[in-house]
C-alpha cells in the first residue's frame, strides 16, 4: 500500500544566483539531487518486489488483509515522520528513513511480479515515466500557482486510500475502479504540484546546501511516492495479468 505525501507548504522566492561555493546550491542541482534518490528509491522498491515475489516472505505478507494494512500503516508512519520533520532531520537519518520506506513498499507490492508478465510491467513503467516526466516539467516550468489545487488533491487522496483500506473487506470491484482512475487523475496534478513546491523550496535554500540537500531528500521522498502511484494505477489498467 502506498502512502500519500504531505505537503512542504509555500515558500518565497527568490532570483537565482549561479555564483558557486560550498554553501551554495543551484536549482539545477537540487533537482539533480532530488531525482537521483528517487531513481534509486525506485531500484530499491523493484529489486525488494522481486526477491520477495520469489520466497517465501510473500506468503506470510499477504498472509491476511489486516497484517499487510498494518504494514501499510507502519509505511505511512514513516513517511509522515520524515515529511514532518523535514529541515530538522540530518541527511543520513533523511536517507535511511526514505530508503527504509522504499524496501517496504518493495515487500507491499511484490506480487505484481506473480500477477503481471514482464512485458505489462516494463509497458506500466514506461507509460509511467512518461507522464510524470510531462506533468513534472509542467510544474516546473509554469507560472500559475498550483497551492490551492494541490492541497485539494492531497486530501482527496487522503479520502480515495481511506476508501481503498476499507474496499479490502468489502471487495467492490466497481468501487476499485474508481479508486483507481482517482488515484492516477489526482497523482498526475500532485505531480506537477509537488515539482512547483520543489522548485519554490531550492530558490529558498539556494544559499544553505545543507539545509537544501535536506530538503531534496523529502522532495525525492514525495516524488517517489507520486511515481509508484502513478505506476499502480496504470498496471492495474493495463490489466493483462497472467
Amino acid at each position: 500500500m502506498s502512502q500519500v505525501p504531505n505537503s512542504f507548504g509555500s515558500y518565497r522566492s527568490q532570483e537565482l544566483e549561479y555564483e558557486s561555493s560550498e554553501n551554495t546550491i543551484t536549482v539545477g542541482q537540487f533537482f539533480n539531487t532530488v531525482y537521483a534518490w528517487m531513481c534509486v528509491g525506485l531500484a530499491l522498491t523493484a529489486v525488494v518486489a522481486w526477491y520477495v515475489a520469489h520466497s517465501p516472505l510473500v506468503n506470510v505478507i499477504y498472509a491476511s488483509r489486516g497484517g499487510y494494512l498494518m504494514i501499510g500503516l507502519a509505511a505511512f508512519g514513516i513517511a509522515w515522520y520524515a515529511q514532518s520533520q523535514a529541515g530538522r532531520l540530518s541527511v543520513g537519518v533523511a536517507t535511511a528513513l526514505f530508503l527504509v520506506y522504499a524496501a517496504i513498499i518493495g515487500a507491499l507490492i511484490s506480487g505484481i511480479y506473480l500477477i503481471y508478465p514482464a512485458r505489462t510491467l516494463f509497458a506500466a513503467f514506461v507509460l509511467t515515466g512518461g507522464t510524470f516526466g510531462a506533468m513534472s516539467v509542467y510544474g516546473f516550468v509554469t507560472k500559475r500557482d498550483l497551492s490551492r489545487i494541490g492541497s485539494i488533491m492531497i486530501m482527496l487522496v487522503f479520502g480515495f486510500f481511506i476508501a481503498s483500506a476499507v474496499n479490502m473487506w468489502l471487495a467492490s470491484n466497481a468501487l476499485s475502479w474508481v479508486i483507481t482512475y482517482a488515484i492516477l487523475i489526482l497523482f498526475i496534478g500532485i505531480t506537477a504540484y509537488e515539482t512547483q513546491n520543489l522548485r519554490q523550496i531550492a530558490l529558498q535554500y539556494q544559499g544553505d546546501a545543507r539545509m537544501a540537500h535536506r530538503y531534496a531528500i523529502m522532495g525525492s521522498l514525495v516524488l517517489y511516492i507520486a511515481f509508484i502511484n502513478l505506476f499502480l494505477a496504470i498496471l492495474r489498467i493495463l490489466g493483462d495479468r497472467r
